[in-house]
């Protein structure tokens, strides 16, 4: 799925021509830097996948360190920064703005905490931060899926909720995709890292 939704996404924004850009610019140095903080989250989706894959932690624990050191410092930190101007610039409105910045802070700053708690051996503390990291790292696949669902559904309220306005049927289709997907997998994330152990059945 990652590699499906990487081959589609990353094309527009490696051919460096803002045309094919998916997202309207709203300043000059718009398309530069979507493009940057694509490239950079393409980096941090592969690296996140070496990163969970159990059998690269347990038989190559030199290659997890190094991914992990490439997750943080290649893929989320820059992608993250990045997330800040283009979520803030973002023409989708002020809900959807809202939602981009607040990700973007939640996600380098679940990171670094995670980076934090391995420099200093909290290994149990560094797992739960780098899944909240994780979770929120792969959101975007659920927000590519959520945005035409919503679109579907919504489309019919054109001409009454929207008062016919294609900006703002636009705005809360991306609205709806931006808060649902990243919340959903956050909340999910965290349930799984508060479920109980299954007990052992007694001998």
């Amino acid at each position: 799925m990652i590699v499906a939704f990487l081959a589609y996404s990353l094309p527009p924004y490696l051919a460096l021509d803002p045309a094919r850009s998916r997202v309207p610019s709203t300043f000059p140095a718009h398309y530069l830097i979507l493009s940057a903080h694509v490239v950079f989250g393409s980096i941090a989706m592969v690296t996140a996948l070496l990163q969970v894959w159990p059998w690269i932690r347990r038989k190559h624990p030199v290659l997890h360190r190094y991914a992990g050191r490439a997750y943080v410092f290649a893929g989320v930190l820059p992608s993250g920064v990045l997330a800040l101007t283009v979520g803030a610039a973002t023409p989708y409105g002020p809900v959807t703005r809202a939602s981009d910045v607040l990700l973007a802070v939640l996600w380098l700053g679940a990171t670094w905490a995670g980076y934090r708690a391995a420099r200093e051996r909290r290994f149990g503390d560094h797992r739960r931060w780098m899944i909240r990291s994780f979770a929120m790292t792969m959101s975007i696949i659920l927000n590519r899926l959520i945005g035409p669902i919503a679109a579907i559904f919504l489309e019919p309220q054109l001409a009454t909720t929207f008062g016919g306005s294609e900006i703002a049927l636009g705005q809360s289709v991306a609205a709806l995709g931006a808060w649902v997907s990243w919340t959903v997998v956050l909340i999910a994330a965290q349930l799984w890292l508060d479920r109980k152990p299954k007990r052992r059945a007694s001998v």
